[in-house]
């Protein structure tokens, strides 16, 4: 197996006199498995949306550590492509054009490694955030990678798809609400709903690792190593990694994600698996290590 890091130029599209934009990924080979993290941009998020209601002393020096510093964040969002010779996967789906003007860049990440949405033949959600799931449909409100089968676990589409989410899930949030389900309507004809524990294609596992949101799904991937798709499970490699029991703003049912967290890390670090983050940095692809307290992440 090998991890490799890179820098590479996306043109811009024909016709249009704008610069190239410099994208940034991380592949993995094993064996005829290819996986790259693409990137979609970055969120921009005021720093309580991740870090409200920690203890503060215990807090600033590990924020101090990692280089975080004033009232805002900006987590990268990585969308892992899959492709196993017959296959070709993307787990979730970016933000699209309608949620941060920072993000909604798949297209053109997909372009530079000459993959085109044609070519997608499966798209698995972790869940049903924007950063995850507003990709879903271009810019005239149909599906952007049409002939694809659509995946997502069967409680995190009945939640979104439910009419009492909007006014149940805060008014922060009522907007995530109200974006998934006009979304899901258009595909719920022909999504395919799984289980905790289906194995959605050969060697690709759906984990059920709720509360980020209530039916988050993980997926893991059997290869000469395995590896997980962890989606928003375990949202970033700082406070997230060394204090995992640490209730967060960012999760809809802050301690049962905790607690998914907490037992996710121990997980990987004690079988030493690839973990593949939608918002870890440097492409999201490392290990996860046992540290004096809680965990620290790895690059592969």
């Amino acid at each position: 197996m090998t991890v490799t890091r890179r820098r590479f130029l996306a043109t811009a599209a024909a016709g249009i006199a704008l610069p190239g934009r410099l994208w940034s990924g991380s592949r993995i080979e094993s064996g005829s498995l290819r996986l790259d993290t693409l990137s979609d941009g970055h969120l921009v998020l005021p720093a309580d949306f991740l870090f409200g209601g920690m203890p503060k002393d215990e807090l600033a020096p590990i924020l101090a550590r990692h280089g975080i510093a004033g009232g805002s964040v900006e987590p990268p969002c990585n969308v892992t492509l899959l492709r196993d010779g017959t296959n070709t996967v993307l787990f979730d789906v970016g933000a699209g054009a309608d949620f941060m003007p920072t993000a909604g860049r798949l297209s053109e990440a997909l372009a530079a490694l000459d993959v085109t949405p044609d070519e997608v033949t499966d798209v698995l959600f972790t869940h049903g955030h924007p950063d995850h799931l507003w990709g879903l449909l271009d810019e005239f409100d149909e599906p952007l990678f049409a002939g694809a089968r659509h995946v997502m676990g069967r409680v995190e589409f009945d939640y979104w798809m439910d009419p009492e989410t909007a006014s149940s899930i805060g008014e922060a949030r009522a907007t995530f609400a109200a974006g998934a389900r006009r979304r899901l309507e258009i595909i719920a004809d022909s999504i395919g709903l799984v289980e905790d524990g289906d194995e959605v294609l050969p060697g690709v596992v759906a984990r059920l690792t709720p509360g980020h949101t209530p039916g988050h799904l993980a997926f893991r991937i059997e290869a000469d190593e395995p590896m997980l798709i962890a989606g928003d499970a375990v949202t970033n490699a700082h406070v997230g990694f060394e204090r995992p029991e640490w209730l967060s703003p960012s999760d809809q049912d802050a301690a049962l994600a905790a607690t998914t967290r907490a037992a996710l890390l121990a997980e990987a670090a004690e079988e030493g698996l690839l973990l593949v983050g939608f918002h870890l940095p440097d492409g999201g692809i490392g290990r996860v290590g046992r540290a004096a307290a809680g965990f620290r992440f790895l690059l592969a």
